[in-house]
Order: C-alpha cells, then sequence, then structure tokens
C-alpha cells in the first residue's frame, strides 16, 4: 500500500491546558499491531503505540494550539481546529523525506483528517486553503474508528496531551493534591480550580477563561465572599 497521511487532535474539550494536533506519514500496513482510536487504549498501550509509531512512520507533525489562542475573541475552536490540521500537516510536510533521506514533502499523498466540524467537506476544504501546496484531503466524523493512519495520528496527539497535562500537574503539585484530566465533567479538575480560585483570587494560567467551567469558579468565589461579607 503506498503512504497515506492521518490527522487528529487531542484536548478540544477540556478546561485545562493546550490543545494538539498530530499527522501522521506512513503505509497503514507498517504501522505497529493494535493501532486504535486512542480513546479505545490505556495510557501505557498508547505510549507503548505512539513510540512505535514514531519508529516505522516516515514523518510525523505536531501542533499546539495554547490557552491563550483558545481565549483569543478574535478566534474560534473551528477555526482552531482547522488551524492545528494543517499546522501539523505543514509540520510533517518539513519532515517528511524519502528512502535516502531526501525531503519530498507530501504533494501526491492522500490525506485523510478526523473531521472537526458538522460539515466533512468544509472541514477538508478549511484546512486545504491553509496550506500553500495542493495536497489531496478527505474528512470523515470518527475517522479515528474507520483508518489506521488516523488512529495513528489519533494516538500520537493524545500522548502529547497526556504529557502535557503531566507537566501542568507538576507545576501545582506542591500546593494542589491533583489538577485532573483537565476536562469539566472530572471532579478533581473542578476541585482544583475552586481551591485554586479560592486561594488567588483568580484562574490558573493553564485554565481556559472562557470556558463555563472557569467562569463558575470564579463566580462561586465571589458568591462566597459576598456571603462572608454580609
Amino acid at each position: 500500500m503506498a503512504h497515506q497521511f492521518g490527522t487528529d487532535e487531542a484536548g478540544k474539550g477540556p478546561v485545562l491546558g493546550s490543545m494538539f494536533a498530530a499527522c501522521v506519514v506512513a503505509d497503514p500496513t507498517e504501522l505497529p499491531d493494535g493501532v486504535a482510536d486512542s480513546k479505545r487504549l490505556t495510557s501505557q498501550r498508547r505510549e507503548e503505540l505512539a513510540h512505535a509509531i514514531r519508529q516505522r512512520a516516515r514523518a510525523v507533525g505536531l501542533a499546539e494550539v495554547t490557552v491563550a489562542q483558545i481565549d483569543d475573541p478574535e478566534s474560534d475552536m473551528n477555526t482552531l481546529t482547522v488551524d492545528a490540521h494543517a499546522d501539523a500537516i505543514l509540520d510533517a510536510h518539513d519532515n517528511h523525506s524519502d528512502e535516502n533521506g531526501d525531503p519530498v514533502g507530501l504533494a501526491g499523498i492522500p490525506g485523510m483528517l478526523d473531521a472537526g466540524d458538522t460539515s466533512e467537506e468544509r472541514f477538508a476544504e478549511r484546512v486545504a486553503r491553509r496550506l500553500p501546496y495542493e495536497v489531496d484531503l478527505t474528512a470523515e466524523h470518527r475517522a479515528d474508528d474507520s483508518y489506521t493512519i488516523v488512529a495513528a495520528a489519533s494516538i500520537v496527539a493524545k500522548v502529547e496531551r497526556d504529557a502535557h497535562v503531566d507537566r501542568l500537574a507538576h507545576q501545582y503539585v506542591d500546593d494542589y493534591e491533583d489538577i485532573g484530566s483537565g476536562y469539566p465533567s472530572d471532579p478533581d479538575t473542578q476541585a482544583f480550580l475552586e481551591r485554586y480560585v479560592a486561594d488567588h483570587g483568580d484562574l490558573p494560567d493553564c485554565a481556559r477563561r472562557s470556558w463555563q467551567t472557569s467562569k463558575q469558579a470564579l463566580a462561586d468565589a465571589e458568591q462566597s465572599g459576598l456571603e462572608d461579607y454580609f
């Protein structure tokens, strides 16, 4: 089978930390056994597979979308997801070489995207417009379930996101027991935000201020302060 590339992102929904996108360029038949949607795998298995994917892939590209970018009122998550996929593709393009190690880019190599928009076609078109060269792109919902090359990208992106959360946790370990997974539904993450705001009167730098969970933590602290005053 010829080379393909696939892209996916991780960390779109959390209230803490960055979002990451990955692009993997490979012959899908040469990827390690067990590659699947990252959500179906344990963290240990993801790390093992990510290492093997990097060894077997022709190229891997990464992109990070920071909290500041996510909170920028001039942008939105749909646009940022498009940009993340495009930037991951650009990074892989810069790293893609032939058997002799000569740079060859991604021209002529078909790409499959995990669609980050309700319209699959629109998502593929928006990503394509962000690229300075023509690439054959297709986007599908739940592509990480259907295509090994996209599942490989989902694993790499998720491992990068998990490592990022681990680094964040180490920043706060001396004062706070656990920041949780970073997802709004995680009680540990909710408790971390509530305690941090109670201690500092503001959110930590790693929090997405535009997320409702962050706004609620600030509102709860303000209400508590008013109750103490009266």
